[in-house]
């Protein structure tokens, strides 16, 4: 079947575009999903064939508009690609309960929200859900109460979904991001976290935004037709060494 089309929340930047514009190239018409009307408006404008669409995911009413009007400009919906999600790391002491319902409004709700919109559209065409988890729902660290609990809950989300929708053909897939070199990851992380980075990860380097686009595209493509309910950590090799080092716990 010819995969044609695409939805990526948190596409205005980081990841989220990164996956845009492989999907871009790949030639899929992609609905480009944020809450950032400005920065959407930017990027989209130096794209063509993409619609931008403002929606915060956290959002039910936002998410069923969303999904009604990227349906109705795609025509059929071929992947959708949940990426959208914040950080709010800090000591599991220091985490408030308005800190953790943030966190999980967007990591976790959001996935969940924008699934459920658009599942009826993905049983139409068989298609894929790719999640986007972290390393840090795979295994504990310290300053990650909230953040890394809303992403091991959206790997265990995503398990649902393969056993529930594969009766139709979906297919739902989880990507597990390492540490990424991107904008905001080096305006904090200080030279003592990207040093242990470089240490703890054999592949001793910070991976790219297009790197874990190139991961997310392949399971929503016909060549990863077999593959549904995996976790796939996309991190040089750093989830199978651990963590342990200092640096990485302040």
């Amino acid at each position: 079947m010819t995969r044609t089309t695409a939805i990526v929340t948190g596409a205005a930047r980081g990841i989220g575009l990164a996956t845009t514009d492989v999907f871009l190239e790949e030639g899929r018409k992609v609905a480009m999903i944020d809450r950032d009307a400005d920065e959407l408006a930017r990027v989209a404008a130096d794209r063509a064939n993409v619609v931008p669409i403002v929606c915060d995911v956290s959002d039910p009413d936002a998410v069923a508009q969303m999904a009604a009007k990227a349906t109705a400009e795609l025509g059929e919906v071929h992947a959708l690609i949940n990426n959208a999600g914040v950080a709010d790391f800090g000591p599991i002491d220091d985490c408030d309960f308005a800190t953790w319902r943030k966190v999980m409004a967007t990591n976790l709700d959001g996935v969940f929200l924008c699934s459920q919109a658009l599942a009826p559209a993905l049983k139409q065409t068989k298609g894929a859900i790719v999640n986007i988890a972290s390393i840090s729902g795979l295994r504990a660290s310290t300053l990650r109460v909230a953040y890394g609990t809303s992403k091991a809950g959206v790997i265990h989300l995503t398990e649902q979904q393969a056993a529930e929708w594969g009766e139709w053909g979906v297919r739902a897939n989880c990507v597990c991001p390492g540490p990424v070199r991107t904008k905001l990851a080096m305006a904090v992380h200080t030279q003592d976290i990207i040093d242990a980075y470089h240490d703890a990860i054999p592949l001793n380097r910070y991976g790219s935004e297009r790197e874990i686009a190139e991961v997310i595209c392949f399971l929503c493509s016909d060549r990863a037709s077999y593959v549904t309910g995996q976790q796939i950590a996309v991190d040089g090799g750093f989830q199978s060494t651990g963590v342990g080092l200092p640096a990485l716990r302040t």
